[in-house]
Formats: C-alpha cells, structure tokens, sequence
C-alpha cells in the first residue's frame, strides 16, 4: 500500500526515542497496537504511540510515533516467542514486528504482551475456522470498460455463528492484504447459505494516486477471506467509520474506536483464511 495500513488505526512501528514517547504519554498518549496471526502464517504487529487528533497526519508525523523498541511476546499457552522488528522498505512506516516460531493454528488462543518503558499491554485472540472461497471473478460492466469489481462467493456454515473480512493486495503494488471498503461480514445479515459479495478496494495511508473503490485491468489481484472474532469484527467496523465520517482513524487520541488492548488502543486478531488469485486482462 505502500503502506499498509490501512491503515489503520493503528499503528505502526517506531522511530520514535524514549524521551518523545515521554513527552508523549504527558500529553495521555496511548500504545497503539495492530497485530494480527493467520492460520499458518506467523504473527505481525504494527506498534505506535496515539497522534492527538489535532495535529497533522503525514509520513513525517507518523514516524515520529512509531515505536521500534519494545518486547513483544506471543504464546499459544505452551509456547512463547519474542518477536523480532525488521526494516520493510515497502511500507510506511518501514517497521514490523514479525513472529518466526509460532504458526496460528485454527481453534487455538494466543495471548500478545507487548512491554514498553514502564508500560505493559496485553491482549488474547483466538483464529476461528476457516471458510473456503469458493470462486473469485473480477467483472467489468461494460465489455469495453478498462476498470472493474471483484465478486466472491463462499458458503456460509450452517449451524455456526461467524464473522467475515474480506481482504484484498494488488501484486507489486500492495505489499500487505488491505480490508476491503463494507468487507466486514455478519452472517446474522445473509439470506442464505450460499454468499455473493462484491468487493470494493479498501483505503490506503498516503496513497500515490486518488482513492478509487474499483480494480483496472493488467492487475493480478489476491483476494483474502479471513474469518474473525467479534471483537475484531467490532474494531474494523468503528476504524470505517471514521473513514466514511471524515475522521482520524490513525493513532487515535481518544477511545472511539474499539479496542481489545488492555492498557492501549487496536486490536490483536486471529484470522482463519482462503485465498484465491485472479489475473484481470492485459492492458489495452
């Protein structure tokens, strides 16, 4: 995205020295915290300190509210890894905190102690059970048109409660899946069983180009459906909210959006997750 993040809220990792996290919390600053462990993939955490809604978000401000020096640990309950930050020039800001040891697991919990100068904040998730995609088509309105919408389509599991994201990352243009724009699901919402959606692009922090909800031909699209907790469900609802409502969703200075960070801010989520590939047509 080149930045990910959607951005999040959240977060992102720092640069910031401890004399301006200091200054920081004096002004009831908070840690920001977006982390997140896939089934069998290994868990990321994005980590800032919150930027007072007053003041202006750019690339240059949120540097200096990342936080790139803190302990980070995730167990299973049996066990734990320390999480080591890596420098990834292809977002903004450059750092994440990356797991290596601990692969998520369907059905299991994982616990996130994150320990910073003289604060600690925790948090549990659990990855839910994966639900299959089914398809994935990018369709074009017009046979001539150059830009279109991606639909999937996936079965909805009878007898289970289930909360959905649809995420989706352009290759060589996105490094990271970005949550797609109304992509958070309640199955209390479907008609049936058999689910058909359409999937609009989600926002980026500092995109190079205008925001546009549509793909564009030449792309090849990764298209993610991750099944979520409820409180994960709840975070990304109230983080678009702002967006629709013109407000600042990153690095918030107050609590509106929800949270499962206890002593922070964000979210610490467990994702199921199916992944399909499309390749739209080449460019005329």
């Amino acid at each position: 995205m080149k930045k990910y993040i959607l951005f999040l809220i959240i977060s992102f990792v720092s640069s910031c020295s401890s004399d301006d996290f200091k200054s920081d919390l004096k002004k009831e600053s908070k840690i920001v915290v977006e982390g997140w462990i896939e089934q069998n993939d290994f868990a990321q955490v994005l980590l800032s300190s919150s930027i007072p809604i007053t003041d202006v978000i750019d690339s240059t401000n949120v540097l200096n509210h990342v936080i790139r020096s803190a302990k980070i640990t995730v167990s299973d309950g049996v066990t734990s890894e320390v999480l080591r930050v890596k420098n990834d020039k292809n977002r903004i800001p450059p750092f994440v905190y990356y797991g290596s040891v601990l692969k998520g697991e369907e059905g299991k919990q994982y616990s996130l102690k994150i320990e910073y100068l003289n604060r600690t904040v925790q948090a549990q998730t659990t990855i839910p059970k994966t639900v299959p995609l089914q398809s994935a088509a990018y369709i074009k309105k017009n046979v001539t048109d150059t830009t279109g919408y991606v639909f999937i389509q996936f079965d909805d599991p009878k007898n289970e409660k289930n909360y959905y994201q649809v995420a989706t990352k352009i290759e060589g243009k996105e490094p990271i899946f970005v949550p797609a724009f109304y992509g958070n699901l309640d199955d209390k919402n479907f008609k049936s069983q058999s689910v058909s959606v359409q999937v609009n692009r989600g926002v980026l922090l500092f995109p190079k180009t205008k925001f546009q909800p549509y793909f564009v031909d030449g792309n090849l699209i990764y298209v993610k459906l991750r099944t979520q907790n409820k409180e994960a469900l709840d975070f990304w609802n109230s983080w678009q909210n702002e967006i629709v409502n013109s407000k600042n969703p990153i690095y918030p200075s107050n609590t509106s959006l929800k949270s499962n960070i206890k002593g922070g801010l964000g979210i610490w989520a467990g994702y199921g997750q199916s992944t399909l590939i499309i390749q739209t047509p080449a460019k005329k």
